[in-house]
């Protein structure tokens, strides 16, 4: 899935231009390091090229996205624990659309919407609500 939203703003990121890593915390704890390399981004089709979905899903990291990363719903909230100053700026769209996520904090953000620069090491919490029910209930 992926593709563009035509009904919320355009965002301006910065790409990295130098390699570093993100830390994603899983529900149950467990971390797994990756390292960011600036010439293969975009990774996929899902989410802003460079966001923090993208890399995740390349990672192999399960990281819901119900709609496709276009910003059209907050299965992909995160919470940046370290770095979030060297992540784009959220859109008012975004804003609105991470308040209908459970459990949100001043770090947190949209997976598909949030770009790291590289200039820092970022460290990112999956919240254990970010499952999708319909989807576990196989």
């Amino acid at each position: 899935m992926g593709g563009t939203n035509p009904y919320i703003e355009k965002v301006d990121v910065a790409l990295p231009t130098k390699p570093y890593t993100i830390t994603f915390i899983s529900p149950d704890g467990t971390r797994k390091t990756v390292e960011v390399e600036p010439t293969k981004i975009p990774y996929g089709q899902t989410g802003l090229p460079g966001s923090i979905l993208d890399i995740a899903l390349a990672a192999g990291i399960d990281l819901e996205h119900v709609c496709g990363g276009v910003c059209a719903c907050s299965t992909c909230h995160v919470i940046v624990k370290q770095g979030l100053d060297s992540c784009n700026e959220g859109t008012d769209d975004e804003f609105d659309q991470l308040e209908e996520a459970p459990g949100i904090t001043l770090q947190s953000r949209l997976g598909c919407q949030c770009v790291p620069n590289g200039t820092k090491d970022i460290v990112v919490e999956i919240p254990a609500v970010n499952k999708n029910l319909v989807k576990e209930g196989h």
